[in-house]
């Protein structure tokens, strides 16, 4: 049976096409709110809001649960770790642009903050606009070595922690990352799972 592709559009003009598991991870995530977007897909006379949708309803629904769930259980905020070892913002540098997508959606919906560089250029560029806290940078980039980034982010930002990302790892590379400074060195196929633990676990070391 063929995957369901729907037709989202924010605005007037922004459009995108996704699959229907994609669409609901982003609404029952609250990526995608009431009244925010309008959505189309074969069978429909026209563009709809998705929350009057009998099938997309509940994806609504599960976010407003688990948003009431957060509420109660909600303490007075009191940060339990040292304001060193706190990551917000995120910066990922990879060409591969679906991974990118998926690894920033997983990453949102956990309250971080996001941004995508695919080359080495626009690497270096969002660094000066804004530092962030946390990189996983890929080893092979159109433009560059992810070595050379490493370097240069430990001159710019020496407090920002970078993460290799590759499927061409070796003895000699994780040694050559560790030397310049890499927190820690990610095989590629990896999980969503093992990013987040990633950066658990460097907030749990509290080591800057």
């Amino acid at each position: 049976m063929a995957e369901i592709r729907w037709d989202i559009k924010r605005g007037a003009d922004i459009y995108r096409q996704v699959l229907d598991n994609r669409l609901k991870f982003w609404i029952s995530t609250g990526k995608i709110k009431p009244g925010e977007v309008v959505v189309y897909r074969s069978g429909f006379s026209g563009w709809r809001k998705p929350e009057e949708l009998n099938e997309i309803i509940p994806y609504f629904r599960r976010y407003e649960k688990a948003q009431l769930r957060k509420i109660k259980r909600r303490k007075p905020a009191r940060s339990t770790l040292p304001e060193k070892t706190q990551i917000k913002n995120i910066l990922i540098i990879d060409d591969e642009k679906d991974l990118c997508q998926l690894l920033g959606d997983t990453l949102s919906s956990h309250d971080y903050n996001v941004k995508f560089a695919h080359t080495k250029k626009n690497a270096l560029s969002s660094l000066k606009e804004q530092t962030p806290d946390m990189v996983f940078c890929d080893l092979k980039l159109p433009d560059g070595d992810g070595m050379k980034i490493l370097s240069k982010i430990k001159k710019i930002s020496p407090g920002t922690i970078v993460n290799i990302i590759t499927a061409y790892g070796s003895d000699e590379t994780r040694d050559e990352a560790k030397r310049l400074g890499a927190y820690s060195f990610i095989d590629k196929p990896f999980s969503e799972e093992d990013i987040l633990g990633n950066i658990r676990e460097f907030c749990k070391a509290g080591v800057k």
